[in-house]
């Protein structure tokens, strides 16, 4: 399918309505555009939620994993490995 848009001046183009149906993009979906050798592609983006962690919650967490002592040595000897 091809269409010929329109960019405003403020540099937005608007994506006509059977193409948004045809590819499922709503309102408010992310795109990435790429310049592939002079040509603008449009793809739907892969939306990743991440959480932060503050300094003292990565301590506690460092805390509470620690190993008690000689079950470093016990592991690796289970292994096999020496250290």
């Amino acid at each position: 399918m091809k269409e010929n848009i329109v960019v405003s001046g403020r540099g937005q183009i608007t994506l006509p309505a059977s193409m948004r149906r045809r590819l499922g993009i709503k309102e408010g979906s992310v795109l990435v555009v790429e310049d592939r050798k002079g040509e603008l592609v449009l793809r739907p983006a892969a939306v990743v939620e991440l959480d932060a962690y503050t300094d003292e919650e990565v301590a506690r967490w460092d805390r509470e994993d620690r190993l008690a002592p000689g079950e470093r040595s016990g592991i690796l000897k289970k292994l096999g490995r020496t250290r």
